[in-house]
């Protein structure tokens, strides 16, 4: 056999034309595509979720509050937060349902909470988050939530009322261009601390007695009257007509708060606004505007502790 010869003798098979791929690996070069955003993959919202609760656990950090839809007068408000709920349970809030997450982790608040809605016979009910959230219009409410009956306003005379039948000299706080329901709450909370009757607001553009207030009056609001008038400085005229001083809060009052030589009488003390202060027509209604001293560093204090250090004199002089 010469060399480079067939190793066989069977003739060589002719090569045919292969298979294609069809075009898969050219496909498989180009990737699967951009990256989808986070709210297109699957896990987003349980992770968002998780987040969410974790969150609100710690107490830390506020979602954006949701646009506060305007409420009728009878409808019924919420207090969110497992300290706030608890507390306002112990003090008597007119409650009639108690909101508990589903799947909640339950602590020794949770768990009172529930005992004492238990006891007083306010419905028990179970909610998602979601549910909850739109209760109390984004506010951190740890997986609890308390509804309360729209609260029923006293008439302003009511509140002397209540001062005569206790044999006590009234003292009224009154409202005027106060909008925030926290500060309504936190005046609530010191004009209870400091004995006062109650309190006076305007039926329009003031804070009412919502969710907000009862959670920052940490339930003293169950114990003090609130009053709205259709005109608060009509309402004021009626006060002064029946014997009361009307004594207005403002940072260009010309006597301090602690020289007033009123504070022993049946006393209506008005409290402004943070920024804008009394508004010319109740200041006109005064009989004295008076300030609280301070530094020259602070403008101006917040409404509820103005409040506060007012009410505080008006007590301390009635001790003596």
């Amino acid at each position: 056999m010469a060399a480079g010869g067939r190793a066989s003798g069977r003739p060589a098979k002719k090569k045919g034309p292969s298979k294609g791929t069809g075009g898969q690996v050219r496909r498989g070069l180009e990737g699967r595509g951009a990256t989808p955003p986070a709210e297109m993959r699957h896990w987003y919202k349980d992770k968002a979720r998780a987040e969410r609760v974790a969150r609100e656990e710690r107490g830390s950090g506020r979602r954006p509050a949701a646009a506060r839809q305007r409420r009728s007068d009878d409808a019924p408000e919420y207090i969110g937060g497992r300290n706030p709920v608890l507390e306002a349970l112990l003090a008597g809030v007119p409650a009639t349902a108690l909101y508990v997450a589903q799947r909640i982790d339950n602590d020794d608040r949770v768990r009172d909470s529930i005992k004492i809605a238990a006891e007083r016979g306010i419905a028990l009910l179970e909610s998602t988050r979601d549910k909850l959230d739109r209760l109390t219009e984004g506010g951190v409410h740890q997986g609890v939530a308390l509804q309360i009956p729209a609260y029923e306003y006293a008439h302003p005379s009511e509140l002397v009322e209540l001062a005569h039948d206790a044999a006590e000299v009234p003292l009224v706080v009154a409202l005027d261009g106060v909008t925030d329901p926290r500060n309504l709450g936190a005046i609530a909370r010191s004009a209870t601390a400091f004995g006062a009757h109650g309190l006076l607001v305007p039926a329009r553009r003031s804070a009412g007695v919502t969710g907000g207030a009862w959670k920052t009056s940490a339930g003293t609001l169950a114990n003090l009257r609130v009053a709205r008038a259709a005109n608060l400085t009509a309402a004021l005229r009626e006060y002064r007509e029946a014997g009361m001083f009307v004594i207005g809060l403002d940072g260009e009052g010309t006597v301090d708060i602690g020289d007033v030589d009123l504070l022993t009488e049946p006393l209506v003390i008005v409290v402004g606004s943070e920024g804008k202060g009394l508004s010319r027509l109740v200041r006109e209604q005064c009989d004295v505007v008076t300030r609280i001293p301070m530094q020259a560093a602070a403008e101006s204090l917040n409404a509820g502790v103005a409040a506060g250090v007012a009410l505080y004199e008006v007590a301390r002089h009635r001790r003596r």
